[in-house]
């Protein structure tokens, strides 16, 4: 997937990260993208009591502060995509003191749900850098390792054609039909969960599942929802959250219509997420 690991940048490819940062930001306004929101260089995650948003439609993602990113094109290391389709992408986050929850959004004509031989799918990524220690803002740190949450539209479509699959099966048995045979991969989520130590150096973490996604492709626009419990088995090996806590957090999305795969994508460097304390009348209830 071509990730820029805090672990493998080099103090000349920070400078030139930072540069290229730079100019995106102050390039940008001449394109008419909104760079931040009115909150500052953060996303929130809004605290929300009950049950979070899992659908990308719901009327709850009202309720999260948006902050809307200009993407660059990924151009530290081969293969690069200097000029990415997808300009910009809008973040949205809440948490409830027990779950996370992400909403991404971008501007997509096409929609690519499908992976074979000459053809390449739709899929967005969030990266946090492992350990305690806050990273440089856009660059990331030395020495950590990444967990990487990858959404992956063909595997979105294998859920829910499986879901449909078993709709169908369960209604053609109880009218005595015999169902036609069809192979659907069975997934645990739409939404794999990794390691990243550099380029080129992502492994499937065991255990899929914790992270869930959603999504939607609807004119002309992705939904994607993902969503995780706060609390972890693996602290050495998963990003962690808690109310009131900081962490560093960086995007990317890739088009399958222009071809992009692995390091071919558009990229939204190191930004901060802060999640909300939990107020002291929630936790007196």
């Amino acid at each position: 997937m071509g990730w820029l690991s805090p672990a493998a940048v080099t103090r000349q490819r920070a400078w030139v990260l930072l540069a290229a940062a730079f100019l995106l930001v102050f390039g940008s306004y001449g394109l008419g993208v909104q760079i931040v929101s009115s909150q500052g260089l953060y996303i929130r995650a809004s605290y929300l009591p009950g049950e979070l948003p899992f659908d990308p439609k719901s009327l709850e993602w009202e309720k999260a502060t948006p902050m809307v990113l200009p993407l660059s094109g990924q151009i530290v290391t081969r293969p690069t995509l200097p000029d990415p389709t997808i300009k910009g992408l809008t973040v949205r986050s809440l948490h409830n003191g027990t779950e996370l929850v992400f909403l991404l959004e971008w501007q997509d004509p096409t929609k690519n749900d499908r992976l074979t031989p000459g053809t390449f799918r739709d899929g967005a990524a969030l990266a946090f850098p492992l350990g305690d220690a806050p990273a440089f803002f856009c660059m990331g740190q030395l020495d950590h390792y990444l967990n990487i949450w990858h959404w992956k539209a063909d595997w979105q479509t294998d859920i829910e054609r499986r879901k449909a699959s078993e709709a169908e099966r369960k209604a053609k048995s109880a009218e005595g039909e015999v169902r036609r045979f069809e192979v659907i991969p069975r997934r645990a989520s739409s939404v794999e969960d990794l390691l990243g130590g550099g380029f080129s150096t992502l492994t499937s973490k065991r255990g899929q599942g914790t992270i869930q996604g959603n999504a939607l492709w609807e004119q002309g626009r992705w939904r994607v929802v993902f969503k995780r419990p706060m609390e972890t088995r693996d602290p050495d090996n998963d990003a962690t959250f808690g109310p009131g806590r900081m962490q560093t957090i960086a995007f990317a999305v890739w088009n399958g219509e222009n071809k992009e795969r692995n390091g071919q994508k558009a990229i939204a460097p190191w930004l901060q997420l802060m999640l909300d304390p939990i107020p002291p009348e929630a936790k007196q209830g």
